[in-house]
């Protein structure tokens, strides 16, 4: 069995500590867990790695968070995964920091990366996991604030809540998105 597992995000440093790219933390970690280092490839960096038994690849898009679609659709056809083996990881301003949510399915709630996924994969039936980050700023300054780094406490939480997700995606590669909803959703 393969998996994808994507995490989105923007390249370039100027981006790397940003809220938005929380789905690039979040595949970085993982492909540690699992020990598959990252390697430049067709439309981004791709770690290909095993867990029990399964194949997983990982993915961080290079094709900024408005065209992932693109990187999703390549791989997926490339080493012919499943759309219910995908899982996606982004951030979301409508949890709280931290808040770990998975679905099997689902609108873009805005995102745009999400947005660019379901126009390329003409659905909005996949898995995605998402990252709370707050909606922590004044009106008019959200693209400010999803750019912005994060602050003194988040900072200070960040590596276990990471820790967090890396072991959903994992229940979510052996154990199957129900399973995993179950055990781990809201925490």
């Amino acid at each position: 069995m393969k998996y994808l597992i994507v995490g989105l995000g923007n390249k370039g440093i100027e981006y790397a500590e940003t809220r938005h790219n929380v789905g690039f933390k979040v595949a970085e970690h993982l492909a540690k867990v699992i020990d598959a280092p990252f390697k430049t490839a067709n439309f981004g960096w791709i770690a290909e790695g095993k867990y029990k038994g399964r194949k997983i690849f990982i993915l961080k898009p290079d094709t900024y968070m408005n065209l992932s679609g693109k990187a999703v659709k390549y791989w997926m056809q490339k080493e012919n995964i499943p759309l219910e083996n995908l899982m996606v990881i982004t951030d979301d301003l409508a949890l709280p920091f931290g808040t770990l949510r998975m679905k099997s399915k689902g609108s873009d709630a805005g995102h745009n990366g999400l947005k660019s996924i379901q126009e390329e994969l003409q659905t909005q039936q996949y898995p995605r996991l998402r990252f709370g980050i707050s909606a922590d700023f004044t009106e008019g300054r959200q693209i400010d604030y999803v750019l912005g780094t994060w602050n003194t406490t988040e900072n200070e939480q960040l590596p276990e809540r990471i820790e967090m997700f890396a072991k959903a995606i994992l229940s979510f590669v052996f154990a199957g998105i129900q399973n995993t909803m179950s055990t781990f959703n809201g925490k």
